[in-house]
């Protein structure tokens, strides 16, 4: 039976490329002190610009080329808001990763942090707590990632 984790949080925005990319679990698995859902809605014309207020900012994105796209398109805008993306989130949907996506993704590479594949927990979908799975290897290693690159130390909010 896996054990409720602790909930540390921290002073870390999550913001997501699209709906559903993941945003609310990682930061249920975090746990980010700020999940500002996803980034669409402010992209359209008349919308203020998101604040990170000096807080790391992870980008959340699945795996997919469309995803890539619009991953494309937060980090431009985070970019002329001048909020600097810590960390992208690429959370896998289960499927591989098309060659259009990784290529995209690898340009990105370049415009933030660090980029952290996260792999698909199917044991995520089933429960309404993330944090009751007792999640596998590559899922914590993915995680740590992330509070390396948004200056946490790694054994914190797990």
């Amino acid at each position: 039976m896996p054990v409720h984790r602790p909930r540390e949080v921290l002073d870390v925005v999550l913001v997501g490329a699209h709906g559903g990319a993941g945003t609310s679990t990682l930061t249920a698995l975090l746990p980010a002190a700020w999940d500002m859902g996803s980034i669409q809605s402010l992209l359209e014309l008349g919308r203020s610009p998101m604040r990170a207020k000096g807080r790391p900012v992870v980008l959340v994105v699945r795996n997919t080329a469309v995803a890539a796209k619009d991953a494309t398109a937060a980090i431009g805008a985070l970019s002329d808001w001048d909020e600097r993306v810590s960390a992208l989130a690429i959370v896998s949907d289960g499927g591989p990763e098309s060659r259009e996506a990784t290529a995209r993704f690898a340009l990105l590479a370049g415009r933030v942090g660090g980029v952290v594949r996260v792999p698909r927990v199917r044991g995520l979908r089933l429960v309404e707590d993330p944090c009751v799975i007792d999640l596998p290897g590559k899922a914590r290693r993915a995680l740590d990632e992330l509070r390396c690159l948004v200056g946490m130390s790694a054994g914190r909010g797990r």
